[in-house]
């Protein structure tokens, strides 16, 4: 049987990272809940107090207690858009996160889009082609299971979407609290990180730094701190990570 023709669609290098929803402000939750823990006064007292006085030395002070189980009450939710399925497999390992992602059983990938990584396209526009001529080949051989497959119903998309590629866009919704949301950032801004969740990661950052700047101020990788946990296998960036990080924080 002959490959339907089918063409894929380019999409940017780069996802977009957004923040739609928080906790309302999530700093005085965290420090009403950090209080509650050493006051004798009621939750409406302490509330009271905290909403009309600022927290941003006591939320240094838990900071650096590592008293951080208060800024799980805090939770920011994301929308990804444009990142590839070499991303989600990346990101899932954050075990203490929710994700909805746009499912490949349900929704057909006819005429998927996809992402080029960057250092295919530095090669040049022969190689950034030839990137895109095998996105097409796989289109068609998608198309042809979905086809071959047409009376299985949703096993149509189910089975065919087993040639699909890492390189295949996707769209997903990532919510995490304040505390995941640190650890996140100490392993996904760092330099050694994968390109593209380092992208996200720094995009979250920015996002999150403008609505709760005590709670993620010096947020990052660990080097921004004095060390590096990756140890001998360090990418010797710290001042380009400084510099980075500057811009955001």
């Amino acid at each position: 049987m002959k490959n339907p023709t089918r063409k894929s669609q380019n999409t940017p290098t780069t996802g977009r990272a957004e923040l739609l929803r928080y906790t309302q402000n999530p700093e005085e939750v965290v420090a009403l809940a950090a209080k509650l823990c050493y006051s004798e006064a009621s939750i409406d007292e302490l509330s009271d107090k905290i909403s009309t006085s600022d927290q941003s030395k006591f939320i240094a002070i838990l900071k650096k207690m590592g008293h951080l189980s208060t800024f799980e009450h805090a939770s920011f939710t994301f929308s990804l858009t444009g990142v590839s399925r070499a991303l989600l497999a990346q990101i899932t390992r954050h075990r203490i996160a929710s994700f909805s992602v746009r499912s490949q059983r349900y929704v057909s990938e006819g005429n998927f889009k996809y992402i080029i990584p960057p250092s295919i396209s530095s090669l040049g526009k022969e190689f950034e082609n030839k990137f895109k001529e095998q996105m097409d080949t796989l289109a068609s051989w998608y198309a042809e299971w979905q086809t071959l497959l047409g009376n299985k119903g949703e096993q149509s998309n189910e089975d065919a979407r087993f040639v699909l590629p890492n390189a295949c866009e996707t769209n997903m919704l990532l919510t995490m609290n304040a505390r995941e949301l640190l650890h996140f950032f100490e392993l996904r801004c760092c330099y050694r990180a994968q390109w593209e969740i380092r992208s996200i990661a720094w995009q979250m950052l920015e996002a999150v730094t403008k609505i709760a700047p005590n709670l993620f101020g010096g947020a990052g990788p660990t080097c921004l701190g004095g060390r590096c946990s990756e140890g001998p296998k360090s990418c010797g960036r710290v001042a380009e990570v400084k510099e980075r990080a500057g811009s955001v924080l």
